[in-house]
């Protein structure tokens, strides 16, 4: 039986607790941790193998970019903040440099696996991979508004004293600022929701804004993230055909082409399998088309 190897790339706050969830659910026969800074690593997978006795045989070490050899999935976390005063152009110029150098040597031992990227701006940072790398455009994905619908459906759950994972909404485009509610089709068992105007604005600014707020408290947004991560490698490594909310690059979505954005997809071991165009308002459409201009404004703007 061949075993299950996830990589994370950058161990972060984010890349660090989506190893941690990966380990205590049992995911992968084997995970590695690599880091720029390699006590970091070295200092996570000697933490995490000391609660082994507590769980499973998961095999946890901190690796070399060699160690990305027959990988199924490789997790990519690894990105510069933002300096003050820097504008967000400098930084994405500053990130595409650090992916340049992760894409360069992931590729040089792994020509098969999954890449799932988590690194912000998640979508630029997707489509880059995918044009670097030149692999089939279903095995890179990018995290995309997986987070934020689950955000979404928790605010409307809660608003509504229902469980979330009965309610049914999809939050699409830039994971970011000019990403989008389809309240079109938003529902609970079949039946809309039943809120007003204002309340529908409050919750889908609660869900945009949340990792600001996160952020103001405590510096970084990570356990929900890591949450999502772990949900995606599972539907890739169970072969399930989950519809997720995730990053692929789309061609003749509602007019939208060669751009990453979030969208429902169907999730499988062969990465996305199919993207699902729902049947979203023309106030939707149009709100689709600003957020994909955007990215490709940003794109054009760092020359990739």
């Amino acid at each position: 039986m061949n075993k299950t190897k996830i990589v994370i790339i950058g161990v972060g706050a984010v890349g660090a607790t989506t190893a941690y969830t990966l380990l205590l659910r049992e995911r992968a026969d084997e995970l590695v941790l690599i880091d720029a800074n390699k006590g970091k690593a070295k200092g996570d997978a000697i933490d995490m193998n000391h609660g082994l006795p507590f769980l499973g045989k998961t095999k946890v070490w901190a690796g070399e970019y060699e160690d990305c050899r027959d990988a199924s999935i490789i997790v990519i976390t690894a990105g510069a903040a933002q300096r003050p005063g820097e504008t967000r152009v400098d930084l994405l110029k500053r990130n595409v440099g650090i992916f340049e150098s992760i894409m360069t040597e992931v590729l040089k031992y792994n020509q098969d696996g999954i890449l799932l990227i988590a690194s912000n701006p998640v979508d630029i940072m997707s489509y880059f991979s995918w044009r670097k790398s030149q692999w089939p455009v279903q095995r890179i994905i990018g995290s995309g508004t997986l987070l934020d619908s689950s955000r979404f459906r928790y605010l409307i759950g809660e608003e509504l004293g229902i469980d979330p994972r009965s309610v049914h909404a999809h939050i699409i485009g830039e994971h970011g600022d000019s990403e989008l509610p389809v309240w079109s089709l938003a529902n609970i068992a079949g039946t809309r929701i039943p809120l007003d105007e204002a309340t529908k604005e409050r919750i889908f600014t609660n869900t945009r804004d949340a990792a600001y707020e996160i952020i103001s408290a405590k510096g970084a947004t990570y356990y929900a993230i890591a949450l999502a991560l772990d949900r995606i490698c599972t539907a890739i490594l169970r072969d399930e055909g989950a519809v997720l909310n995730v990053s692929t690059l789309l061609q003749d979505y509602h007019g939208v082409s060669d751009v990453y954005l979030g969208v429902p997809c169907v999730v499988d071991r062969s990465g996305v399998r199919e993207v699902l165009k729902l049947e979203i308002s023309e106030l939707e459409r149009e709100q689709l088309h600003r957020s994909a201009q955007k990215m490709k404004e940003l794109i054009h703007s760092i020359e990739i």
